[in-house]
């Protein structure tokens, strides 16, 4: 297990008890699905934040314990409507769930670990966190609707792409951080550094994961290579490739993003090698992870801001 989970081993295995107990509903289907997803093998690094943002900010308490669960809960809703606008059917090696049950049970039961996840935020009885993580989910939305607006549009900017993913995945790194950190009471400087540090690290991310959808190995990634193209995802490799290539370059990433060519997948991975794409938005992946390091150097150091650290420079040195 990696060393930002071992700091945290007894919160961490206390988490997933708690996401079995509250996965439990009188349907069976809720649980079935719900479990298909959440034990599908993923690192829960949400969770992991706010566990590791509450103890390095001295929070000796309980409740980042369900907050963490309420942080995971809210992520594989996420996950499940997700899946179901962009048709995927791999998720970490395993079927999707609407590609397993269908779009409706997968969209309902959606719903039902976010209404769990609200259930779970009341009775902790914390009006900070309920502020924070609302705001967090009605962004995440906001987010996912801008994308969906902007399938198969290759005019899309390097700033339109920023700002998607910074509403669709570094909102939730940045809520859980600054959620750890306001459960401990942190004084706004440190839970305002907290938010920062959430922020970059869910760009650094998103940034790599971006990259990796073209140049990484399918069976290790558990996703097909080339999905972000064939659901017409204008990611940054293509912005960029697009900004600094030939006319004819251009021409054929147009229309594979248009037209959701399959065929056009080898040109297109080719023209990304051949204008440094990925080196690009790697770069930009590596200098999110600093600025991630930089906001919360000068909190007490502890083995859980160590761990945060490592987060950090782990998010860029994952290569598939």
């Amino acid at each position: 297990m990696l060393t930002f989970h071992e700091v945290v081993k007894e919160d961490f295995d206390a988490v997933n008890q708690l996401i079995l107990k509250e996965l439990h509903s009188n349907v069976p289907l809720i649980e079935d699905i719900g479990q298909h997803i959440v034990n599908a093998g993923g690192k829960r690094l949400r969770p992991v934040v706010a566990l590791l943002a509450a103890r390095s900010c001295g929070y000796s308490g309980t409740k980042h314990v369900n907050l963490a669960a309420v942080i995971e809960f809210i992520h594989t809703a996420t996950l499940l409507h997700d899946d179901v606008v962009d048709t995927s059917n791999l998720r970490r090696g395993l079927h999707t769930a609407n590609a397993k049950w269908g779009n409706p049970p997968s969209v309902l039961v959606g719903d039902f670990l976010y209404s769990r996840a609200f259930q779970m935020m009341v009775a902790m009885g914390e009006v900070r966190i309920m502020d924070i993580l609302a705001d967090t989910t009605n962004t995440i939305s906001e987010g996912e609707v801008q994308q969906l607006i902007n399938i198969r549009d290759a005019t899309i900017s390097e700033a339109d792409y920023m700002a998607v993913i910074d509403k669709k995945t570094a909102r939730l790194f940045a809520g859980a951080a600054l959620a750890g950190a306001s459960l401990a009471d942190a004084p706004p400087a440190t839970c305002d550094a907290m938010r920062r540090y959430g922020h970059h690290l869910g760009m650094a991310f998103q940034l790599v994961d971006d990259a990796l959808d073209y140049r990484g190995n399918s069976a290790q990634m558990g996703k097909n290579i080339g999905d972000d193209l064939a659901e017409g995802k204008v990611t940054l490799p293509l912005i960029y490739a697009m900004r600094t290539g030939s006319e004819a370059q251009r021409k054929i990433i147009r229309t594979a993003i248009q037209e959701s060519q399959d065929a056009s997948l080898d040109a297109v991975i080719e023209i990304l090698r051949a204008t440094r794409a990925d080196h690009y938005t790697m770069n930009q992946a590596r200098t999110h992870s600093s600025l991630a390091r930089q906001s919360i150097a000068d909190l007490a150091s502890s083995q859980h801001q160590r761990a945060l650290l490592d987060l950090a420079s782990f998010a860029i040195e994952r290569d598939f």
